[in-house]
């Protein structure tokens, strides 16, 4: 299974199940036939951003905050989901394409939507291919450049 795979399902579990620890979403993740650790539905929590709510009665429990779109994510955060999922970058006149393992394009589009790249106009995901949309003002190859530099790819 594959990590954007997994952090969806693990989503979904939190969304449909009361999960107040990691070894619970562990074993929720195992009756779905996807055996993992711990520590790996440790990280896969803390990139989607899941926190400890405070329920009725008390009890506190896994969840995955609403997207605000007009958050900014930190620089940091978009070069690191630049790094784990871009592929490769090209363009052509005011469009970047990114490529990435199949299912993941969303994961970076996210990314590059909430991350306050003013030369960025927008993004549209496929399955594992993603445009990226020049401002005005700017061109394709700029933004590729400055793209490949926080992934890691020049």
């Amino acid at each position: 299974m594959s990590k954007a795979s997994r952090q969806h399902l693990i989503s979904q579990l939190l969304a449909e199940h009361s999960v107040k620890s990691q070894q619970a979403l562990v074993d929720l993740l195992k009756k779905k036939g996807h055996t993992t650790t711990k520590a790996t539905v440790s990280r896969d929590l803390d990139d989607l951003g899941a926190v400890k709510v405070r329920v009725s009665g008390g009890a506190t429990v896994y969840a995955i905050p609403d997207v605000v779109f007009d958050r900014v994510s930190p620089l940091d955060h978009l070069q690191k989901v630049l790094g784990d999922w871009v592929a490769s970058v090209s363009s052509s006149d005011n469009v970047v394409v990114l490529r990435t393992p199949p299912g993941s394009a969303h994961v970076v589009a996210s990314a590059l939507d909430r991350g306050g790249l003013e030369e960025i106009l927008g993004t549209v995901a496929g399955d594992d291919t993603l445009l990226v949309i020049a401002a005005e003002g700017h061109t394709g190859a700029e933004i590729a450049d400055k793209l490949k530099k926080l992934a890691g790819l020049d």
